[in-house]
């Protein structure tokens, strides 16, 4: 059978990115371009709640950032795509590259701790984590629109005399280099507020320079996103549930499962969802039904979940049993007695 079939355009979600100075209208753009692809926006704020003082003029909800890891970025993208909403909005992803916590402090850090002070090594640490967020981004369920910081570039260039100097050849975006390329639609917008769009797949769009974009632009991608054949449909089960191991099928939020046992899953899942989407997303699920528990459960439960969570597990990492998921030991069988016993009865 052969690899390749025909090509075929199919329905998708916005990869957007929109690059600009502080005060170029990034966040009031991105915004308006939200509320043209879906009804529910979620903000993930990393501006000191800056977002928030468009909220007379836009609906959405807000997640508001004090530091800045990229797998901080991550879990909060994964968080709002399995909380349903149409449209995410990062503002701003450059905060994962040089804010409090980025990329750029942590390969500081790590190469501040290692013998050799050697930053080319430091980057092993980092690059995965950077790596894995912009996956969770173009893996996203929801739309997603991005703002980043922009700096100027410059490139060495030889003149007529062979000399080498530094030349400017316009803005760059304050993130890893190339992370462009990601992105379907790249937009540039300078203090006039003048959108000049540098990359775009949607035809339409190409080289177009917009003075202060409004819905309309919104709409053009939504135009373009919608037209093709319906996606496949995604195969993962809407609520997620244990897939293997002795809660085989079983959904995160049943009651009968103890909370030592979503701790101990929680723990060996943590040193895999960088790099397993599904992984991530039984993670995220029992992160959220662990603060569930915390907040809805008497006080007996939530000081015993609270244990639990703060503890470090013991975990059988020699595990050769294929039912058991992540190399877990099983719980035990009486898993009845032990619920009542965490809550007190």
């Amino acid at each position: 059978m052969s690899l390749f079939r025909k090509a075929t355009k199919t329905q998708s979600r916005a990869r957007v990115a929109l690059v600009g100075p502080s005060g170029s209208g990034k966040t009031w753009t991105a915004l308006t371009i939200a509320q043209e692809l879906g009804a529910r926006v979620a903000v993930i704020d990393t501006e000191r709640g800056s977002a928030s003082k468009y909220a007379d003029h836009f609906a959405f909800d807000v997640a508001e950032l004090d530091s800045y890891e990229p797998d901080r970025f991550r879990q909060t993208i994964y968080e709002a795509g399995a909380a349903g909403y149409d449209v995410i909005v990062i503002d701003s992803l450059s905060h994962a590259w040089s804010g409090t916590g980025g990329a750029l402090e942590q390969v500081d850090k790590a190469a501040a701790r290692s013998k050799s002070k050697n930053s080319f090594a430091a980057w092993r640490e980092v690059t995965p984590q950077h790596n894995a967020m912009v996956e969770a981004i173009m893996g996203s369920p929801a739309h997603v629109i991005v703002t980043m910081r922009s700096k100027t570039a410059y490139e060495i260039q030889e003149d007529t005399r062979g000399r080498k100097a530094p030349v400017k050849i316009g803005l760059a975006p304050v993130q890893r280099d190339g992370v462009e390329y990601e992105f379907d639609i790249v937009c540039d917008i300078d203090h006039e507020h003048q959108l000049v769009v540098t990359k775009s797949r949607c035809h339409a769009l190409a080289d177009a320079v917009i003075r202060k974009p409004g819905p309309e632009l919104g709409q053009q991608i939504s135009e373009w996103l919608s037209d093709g054949e319906a996606p496949r449909p995604h195969n993962a089960p809407d609520v997620p549930t244990f897939q293997k191991g002795p809660h085989k099928g079983q959904l995160v939020s049943d009651e009968r499962v103890s909370a030592q046992y979503l701790a101990k899953t929680l723990e060996a899942l943590n040193k895999q969802r960088s790099s397993k989407p599904d992984a991530e997303r039984l993670a995220v699920a029992i992160e959220r039904e662990i603060q569930r528990r915390l907040t809805s459960e008497g006080d007996a439960v939530a000081d015993k979940l609270r244990a639990h969570v703060d503890a470090t597990p013991q975990i059988d990492e020699s595990a050769e049993d294929e039912g058991d998921a992540w190399g877990l030991a099983p719980p035990p069988e009486n898993l009845g007695e032990q619920q009542r016993a965490e809550a007190g009865e």
